[in-house]
């Protein structure tokens, strides 16, 4: 059973927010099981999922827009959230608690206004999250249509995951792939420039340089949606099939190269700002 409390226009006439406390008790920022805008079933993932079960509270204050069940079918929010508490907060920003505890629940539809840390329970398994049940935690932004990064808006705890810039690659047109590593000389021509994708560690900015000159950056802050797809923007807004075309790749950014001695340069960033770049010389034909 799904209780919608508030419409949507009234929740998001609360002010201006600028921060979220943690919606579970605090971990380490190299902890968790899924960070945003990772490759995730198929599709670049909206949500930061946490690692460990356990009690899950409100970001901030706000108010209840709507308790989803995993047996609804709702046209606002993903049913694979399963069991989720969804809050309308300040500067038209929601943010959705799922993989809920089933027995939770029946406490969650009196709720109104909450007061942030006001507790939801605990995680279950409800949603399609594979593994353990952990919170999956989402941010909207409902003004700019957009995912929000929930990182951005939260405290940091503790060091990063270390970032790599690894076997990257150079795709032309015609699909023929070129190992910066090894070649020496290229056609001229439009590439998409490629990094082997690690398992859970996911910069929060990489930047390509040409010749000294940015070429792309794609930022990891927001998500938008273009034609139903959830989209990364840069120069344009990239989809799944070009930013993760299969498990082993992630899209850098798309460059063109003219004839004569190329500088490629590609720095990986992490949300504290800890940079790893690498540079690649090639002549191009």
């Amino acid at each position: 059973m799904k209780k919608a409390i508030f419409t949507l226009a009234a929740a998001l006439t609360i002010s201006a927010i600028f921060a979220f406390d943690w919606p579970q008790n605090e971990i380490l920022s190299d902890s968790f099981y899924s960070y945003f805008a990772q490759l995730r079933g198929g599709t670049i993932g909206t949500s930061l999922v946490f690692s460990e079960s356990r009690e899950v509270k409100a970001a901030d204050d706000g108010r209840m827009l709507a308790v989803i069940s995993e047996h609804d079918e709702d046209e606002l929010f993903e049913s694979t959230l399963g069991n989720a508490a969804i809050l309308a907060h300040k500067d038209s920003l929601i943010t959705v608690y799922a993989n809920l505890d089933a027995e939770n629940l029946p406490s969650l539809y009196s709720m109104t206004d909450l007061k942030s840390g006001t507790s939801f329970g605990t995680t279950g398994t409800s949603s399609w999250q594979q593994g353990q049940g952990c919170l999956e935690f989402q941010v909207l932004d409902t003004k700019n249509r957009t995912y929000v990064n929930p990182r951005i808006l939260m405290p940091r705890i503790g060091k990063e995951l270390q970032l790599s810039i690894k076997d990257v690659t150079a795709i032309s047109k015609k699909g023929v792939s070129y190992d910066l590593g090894t070649v020496k000389t290229m056609p001229s021509g439009i590439y998409q420039l490629y990094r082997e994708k690690q398992d859970i560690a996911m910069p929060y900015k990489t930047t390509v340089f040409i010749n000294g000159v940015v070429s792309e950056s794609l930022s990891y802050d927001t998500l938008s949606e273009s034609n139903g797809r959830i989209c990364v923007s840069g120069k344009k807004n990239y989809d799944v099939s070009v930013m993760y075309p299969n498990e082993e790749q992630q899209f850098l950014g798309e460059v063109t190269l003219t004839k004569g001695k190329n500088s490629i340069m590609v720095v990986a960033s992490d949300i504290l700002g800890k940079e790893k770049q690498i540079t690649y010389t090639v002549e191009v034909r």
